[in-house]
């Protein structure tokens, strides 16, 4: 029940990071990357809708053919977050009506129209879930073909930004490419920030007092393994451990502090499959 409501708690404040990001940033200067919500803001050049009824209208559909053909499971965090971020962008037109953007540097919205939103898709996906829209078309286009859905998805993006050069002008289009062509890298780059930890590899004559403060301290767990130096001879032991970054920090400063004659190194590691880590 606590991994539950911690989730939720994650799936809630991240979808509404989003929203912000989208709507005070996104629709209000007409940037047209990434997916549903920049297929919005074309559509809402129209006049016949606005971009946040027609995100609502078109997520709603996509969650119904998802909830048909990719089943019950599939609905649980998608449908959540989709919704949400659906009636939140919906609900934000009708309480602060926006005729114009924030600010008059294009360039500082566009870092927060890609900002915000990576942050919170970073998020959802480093937690198994997704805020729907094209991502349910992803999911579809996989079980049923043998396409690429990366470049699938980036085709559609890019159609999406380049329609931006005509609808709008020349300025917003370029700002909007530049956009779909930082947004992944940021996505990638909040994930691996999130799952960020330390790798040790200790060397020493001594191994059990370090691995006490690995059990008994930070209640964790590690591998020795016996080795032998190869210029002196002598038989050592390596430790294998992950930690955190705070509790890196700590097993750092013991290391040095009582296994002075230690050979330590650290590097990180943002993928870390067990017991105790998200990676899992």
């Amino acid at each position: 029940m606590k991994s539950q409501f911690k989730n939720f708690i994650y799936l809630t404040l991240s979808t509404l990071v989003m929203a912000v990001g989208i709507y005070f940033f996104k629709f209000s200067n007409n940037f047209t990357f990434g997916g549903i919500t920049g297929l919005a803001v074309l559509v809402a050049k129209s006049g016949s809708i606005s971009a946040g009824d027609f995100s609502f209208v078109a997520n709603m559909v996509l969650l119904v053919i998802g909830f048909f053909v990719l089943g019950k499971k599939f609905a649980a965090k998608t449908a959540y977050s989709s919704i949400l971020l659906s009636v939140a962008l919906s609900g934000l037109e009708r309480i602060c009506p926006m005729s114009q953007p924030l600010t008059n540097q294009p360039l500082l919205e566009l870092i927060f129209a890609i900002a915000l939103p990576s942050i919170g898709s970073a998020v959802l996906f480093n937690i198994g879930a997704s805020s729907g829209g094209t991502d349910v078309v992803a999911m579809i286009m996989k079980k049923y073909t043998s396409f690429n859905i990366g470049n699938a998805l980036l085709v559609t993006d890019l159609f999406i930004t380049v329609a931006g050069f005509f609808v709008f002008d020349i300025q917003t289009g370029l700002y909007s490419f530049l956009g779909l062509a930082l947004r992944s890298f940021m996505i990638d780059g909040f994930i691996e920030s999130l799952n960020l930890s330390k790798y040790f590899n200790v060397v020493c004559k001594n191994p059990q007092p370090i691995c006490n403060f690995i059990k008994d301290e930070m209640h964790r767990s590690a591998t020795i393994v016996q080795a032998k130096g190869a210029f002196s001879g002598e038989d050592k032991y390596i430790i294998f451990t992950v930690m955190n970054r705070m509790e890196a920090v700590r097993l750092r400063n013991y290391i040095k502090e009582h296994s002075p004659d230690a050979f330590l190194l650290i590097s990180n590691t943002s993928e870390i499959i067990g017991k105790g880590f998200h990676s899992i």
